[in-house]
């Protein structure tokens, strides 16, 4: 699910080294709910050329049309157009309204550089800026645990155990037939009969397999890992969003808004050549200490996400104990293409601040200074300043060819009873924050199983 990075203002790689020197974190949420029980509330859904790719890679069926019966099952989006938004799914949905006043001349500004006002931003079918809706409900988030768990807390046939490490899932005759796990020091083994299903996300789904003798046998083989199945995609093609924030010291106060501090974000291509949106834009209230003895200050951030990236990076065991953080290489903008398409993205991105829309509520730019001008700065500072935003997705990806983790049905490669329904199997990134697609695959999961139990298979 998604979480935006925090502005760097400073930070990130010193220039000159290599990106893949950082240890920026990841966040995830280790909490009932994941990562939808901290992330930014965002709930966009990819433009539908960045879904369309999928089938072309092996997922059959997984393009946008396919998925967005699922999307809409997932959401109630009063105000949308109801034959591609949804109008009685458990997420309640809409943007901030009213805009706080910056917001609202952010959007201005980007009309006022020449882009185009989106009027949904979120539904997947247009590219421009406009309000994305919110995963907020009368003031308060609403995360994957209220609107789907708490509703199926009364359910006789269903169990939580909280505070719960898992070590492995338990191979046997080609079958996955239990689940290992500790709470408060008790080693337990649950068994199965049916399917175990894998939901820890891009990072914890790989390292669980792995864990179990499931990934490529030469990288467990220096861990005492016995491969069970030779599977070499588990844990390959991790991809992000890489994001490199623009920082502006406003010219007045920036009143903290009643949503989420982030109530507009654009999607465009970084070029008219490009084909396809690649570039997310999005404005964000945030405070930072203040200098002396003063409270914290709220500076705005234009935060430059890049949502097609060709750089790929991997998930990979430190250790084989369960307490073990897994080994994170993202390689953020090792490929060149990437960092061209940042820096065109932050001149595009700079042009918006300049408008007269914006011209009363920015005194000043922060980071890069004004005098970073020229594209070979610019380069130097979106190395020196990348960071995660939070969305990765693609280690246990869906395909049939010799990288793939699982069938276009979810199920692991040459294992039977066990699927993985997390943003791990997307076969490439979103262009959007990815809260809306893990639902939408959720969703698609839950009736691959039931209708598989249903007949018997």
């Amino acid at each position: 699910m998604s979480l935006w990075a925090s502005p760097a203002i400073t930070g990130g790689v010193p220039p000159g080294q290599p990106v893949t020197s950082s240890t920026d974190p990841i966040r995830r949420g280790r909490v009932l709910g994941g990562s939808s029980a901290i992330n930014t509330m965002i709930f966009v859904r990819g433009h539908r050329s960045s879904y369309d790719r999928w089938p072309e890679s092996g997922a059959t069926g997984w393009g946008f049309a396919d998925l967005l019966p699922y999307f809409m099952r997932t959401e109630t989006a009063p105000g949308r157009d109801p034959a591609v938004r949804g109008t009685s799914g458990p997420l309640t949905v809409a943007p901030a309204n009213p805009l706080s006043l910056v917001f609202e001349a952010c959007l201005e500004g980007a009309e006022e550089a020449g882009h185009r006002r989106a009027g949904d931003i979120s539904g997947g079918l247009e590219e421009g800026f406009g309000p994305p809706d919110l995963n907020i409900v009368a003031g308060r988030r609403q995360s994957a645990v209220d609107a789907y768990l708490t509703p199926a807390a009364r359910r006789g046939n269903l169990r939580v155990v909280t505070g719960a490490l898992v070590h492995r899932v338990l191979v046997h005759r080609d079958r996955c037939d239990s689940v290992e796990y500790s709470v408060g020091g008790e080693l337990v083994r649950a068994g199965c009969t049916g399917e175990v299903v894998l939901a820890a996300g891009a990072i914890g789904s790989p390292q669980l397999l792995q864990r179990s003798g499931i990934g490529p046998a030469a990288a467990l083989r220096p861990h005492g890992i016995q491969a069970v199945v030779n599977l070499p995609g588990v844990g390959e093609d991790l991809q992000d969003h890489p994001g490199v924030s623009l920082v502006y010291a406003p010219g007045q106060p920036l009143m903290a808004g009643r949503f989420n501090r982030a109530e507009v974000l654009g999607l465009l291509p970084n070029d008219p050549d490009v084909g396809y949106p690649d570039l997310q834009i999005a404005f964000t209230n945030f405070p930072v200490p203040s200098p002396g003895d003063g409270g914290p200050q709220a500076v705005l951030v234009v935060l430059v996400a890049l949502m097609q990236p060709f750089s790929r990076g991997t998930v990979r065991l430190a250790s084989a104990s369960p307490d073990a953080a897994p080994v994170v290489a993202p390689r953020y903008l090792t490929d060149s293409r990437d960092l061209d398409a940042t820096v065109r993205g932050l001149k595009i991105a700079r042009d918006i601040p300049r408008t007269r829309a914006l011209k009363p509520w920015l005194a000043q730019e922060i980071a890069p200074s004004p005098d970073t001008r020229d594209d070979a700065a610019l380069r130097t500072y979106a190395t020196a300043a990348v960071l995660s935003c939070n969305h990765p997705v693609g280690t246990c990806r869906i395909g049939t060819d010799d990288l793939a983790v699982v069938d276009p049905e979810l199920r692991v490669h040459g294992v039977s009873g066990l699927r993985v329904a997390d943003a791990s199997v997307m076969p490439s990134i979103v262009s959007a924050n990815t809260n809306a697609t893990v639902y939408a695959i959720a969703e698609r999961a839950a009736e691959m199983i039931r209708l598989a139990h249903e007949n018997g298979r």
